[in-house]
């Protein structure tokens, strides 16, 4: 992909107003993989208008688009998706330096989304009706799209946030502007194609290509925005927020997670659970070199188990192989971008300083035919003896950073599990049933995993406590962030009340 017209707003392509563009590097080797068009305020703006007109004017059929067709041709999408299959997840897997089969895996939960999401809706009923205590009033609660939503989702996951956003905002009815990341933003251009491909009428979906400021804090800020969904970063999240907030807008914040990784030593009693442990701890901080919003970055660990495990984590970790995400064998990509490179080695050094124990990584890998020199890769690093006074620890640092830390009892687990800003999920490792239930239950985080990390369920809701943000994807309380309930309420037999005697 190389046209710089990535601005699609009510129905057409186009370059942004003021004629920039921008480059889009492969994070394996810092090339240009495209140029696409750097979006202002203008462009939101009339990204904006023609989302309003698709919803409030005379074109704005979609919201009065029957249940039924809308859910259709959100699985004529899903089929389109699976027929893109092989291209979609090699621009993800270029894009975002993530590998080839972890795009193919994106792609298939993408499909995922958005046939769950039109299940979800054409099994509905019309409404909740409300019993007024009298046959003489039918009282119903409906359920409404809430009009233009400013959808804006980072560079992670670029296709698969985009789907958990756009399929309930069209399930529900509503018209939209998505604003991806401007570091890749190239999937979601995909994705809009096949909308239309698939008779989405125009203006229903608009995309605008540019940096967070100005579109994306425009698009926050707009009168005829009604809803925005943000995924990203704390500080960006809560000024997304401010801005919504001001303007009395319906709001949902996703913004990431420190996530505790908690493996008691009754987990490891056999050989075989010693591996599952330590292969899941692997999995946990490292998919997508960490990179991922619910990574287990905080292993806390019982302390009697805590050397054999860290060990042999240690040597595995050392053998993960680093590289091109789009040849075969590689297990784990660059970062993606120089920027995020050098946030990880300055989290990398702070912690050293601070003093935790390097076990493993720390360090650039020697280049490569398969790891050039020029991309942002970084060895999957292990920190052992930290604790919570270290940056490493509190702050988000997405990159392939694992912390240790230790405990002796249950109570003192939950109290580590538990000490952060954050609250986007968790895990609990152990063979005792009753105890990995009891910790689950007291473990404030979102999503709470038991001898497992990582998967999800497109019919249970994502989102998080505390900084983690506000609201949820997913799940019916995902289709609800997108609609406003309505109560009507209609009197069958109006007769005067005489409450006024005049």
């Amino acid at each position: 992909m190389s046209s710089v017209e990535t601005i699609h707003v009510d129905g057409v392509w186009r370059g942004a107003a003021s004629g920039r563009t921008r480059e889009v590097l492969d994070p394996a080797d810092a090339t240009v993989l495209a140029v696409v068009s750097e979006a202002g305020a203008d462009d939101a703006d009339a990204a904006v208008a023609a989302a309003h007109r698709a919803f409030d004017g005379g074109a704005g059929v979609w919201p009065r688009t029957p249940v039924a067709q809308r859910a259709d041709l959100l699985r004529q999408v899903a089929d389109l998706l699976q027929r893109d299959r092989e291209a979609i997840a090699l621009t993800e897997s270029r894009d975002t330096g993530k590998t080839l089969e972890e795009g193919r895996i994106d792609v298939d939960c993408v499909t995922d989304a958005f046939r769950y999401f039109a299940d979800l809706v054409v099994g509905e009923g019309a409404g909740r009706v409300v019993d007024a205590g009298t046959p003489e009033v039918h009282s119903v609660v409906v359920y409404e799209p809430v009009g233009v939503c400013a959808l804006i989702t980072p560079w992670n996951y670029p296709l698969l946030q985009a789907s958990w956003k756009i399929a309930p905002a069209l399930a529900a009815g509503n018209t939209f502007v998505i604003k991806p990341s401007e570091v890749t933003p190239l999937s979601t251009v995909h994705l809009i194609r096949l909308l239309a491909e698939a008779g989405l009428p125009d203006g229903v979906a608009n995309l605008v290509t540019g940096a967070g400021d100005p579109a994306g804090a425009r698009l926050a800020e707009h009168p005829h925005v009604d809803m925005v969904s943000f995924t990203g970063g704390l500080a960006s999240g809560t000024a997304v927020g401010r801005a919504a907030v001001t303007g009395v807008k319906k709001v949902a914040l996703e913004l990431g997670g420190k996530n505790p990784n908690v493996v008691f030593a009754d987990a490891c009693e056999t050989e075989e659970d010693f591996d599952a442990a330590v292969d899941q701890a692997l999995n946990a901080a490292f998919i997508h070199s960490g990179q991922v919003c619910s990574a287990g970055s905080r292993l806390i660990v019982e302390e009697s188990l805590r050397e054999r495990f860290v060990t042999e984590l240690a040597r595995r970790a050392e053998k993960i192989r680093l590289g091109r995400g789009t040849v075969k064998g590689v297990e784990c990509g660059p970062l993606v971008s120089a920027a995020q490179l050098a946030k990880t080695e300055a989290y990398v050094a702070s912690a050293l300083a601070e003093g935790a124990e390097l076990r493993t990584g720390g360090t650039r890998p020697e280049p490569s035919d398969i790891r050039p020199e020029s991309g942002y890769f970084y060895a999957p690093t292990v920190l052992d003896r930290c604790h919570r006074e270290m940056t490493v620890v509190r702050e988000e640092t997405f990159g392939p950073i694992l912390t240790v830390e230790t405990f002796r009892t249950e109570d003192e687990a939950v109290a580590l599990a538990n000490d952060t800003e954050y609250g986007l999920a968790g895990a609990v490792w152990t063979k005792d049933v009753a105890r990995g239930r009891r910790v689950a239950g007291r473990l404030r985080h979102g999503t709470v995993w038991i001898n497992d990390f990582h998967p999800y369920l497109p019919q249970a809701e994502w989102g998080g406590f505390g900084k983690s943000g506000i609201g949820r994807e997913l799940g019916p309380a995902g289709l609800a962030e997108y609609r406003e309930p309505k109560h009507v309420y209609q009197n069958l037999a109006p007769r005067a009340v005489r409450w006024f005697a005049g």
